[in-house]
């Protein structure tokens, strides 16, 4: 599911079930007087809570994600004027190193580019309905609690 935008704010949003095209939402986002790009990558690590993993399912609710994954982008554009945003995030099976989310924040300055990325992605997790389900190397899959590790990095135990 897609979401399209006018010439500021939210250009682009959606959900998809193929490999993200980074260099595609850099593009979107290029446009006269923007001096600065912030681009975050969400990828598939190899290790969470001291076990290997060797992938991860992500699975949404994908009609109500992809209005709210819109509705979070638009309302960090609204507070930060100027701001230019393409977001996609991908569902399905994802092997380890994937990217599973990419946010791309342009703006004519630096500070309002990397704030509008980290506002994004930190109410992204919020809100959005997309959950995870990590495979591990012991053979073993598990949903992941996103309120626990909300939790931990609030008190600085990791770096989701």
């Amino acid at each position: 599911m897609t979401a399209t935008s006018s010439q500021h704010g939210l250009l682009h949003s959606a959900i998809v079930t193929e490999p993200i095209d980074v260099a595609r939402l850099i593009a979107t986002t290029q446009a006269a007087g923007v001096g600065a790009l912030s681009v975050f990558l969400g990828t598939v690590r190899d290790l969470n809570d001291g076990r290997g993993v060797s992938g991860m399912d992500y699975e949404a609710y994908e009609s109500m994600a992809a209005l709210e994954l819109a509705s979070v982008a638009r309302e960090v554009c609204d507070r930060i004027s100027g701001l230019r945003v393409a977001i996609e995030h991908r569902i399905g099976t994802l092997d380890v190193g994937d990217v599973s989310v990419a946010i791309v924040a342009a703006h004519a300055h630096r500070g309002p580019a990397l704030d509008g990325a980290r506002a994004i992605i930190e109410a992204l997790k919020q809100r959005v309905p997309i959950w995870k389900r990590e495979h591990y190397l012991d053979g073993e899959r598990a949903w992941v609690d996103p309120t626990r590790a909300a939790a931990r990095i609030d008190v600085g135990l990791t770096d989701a």
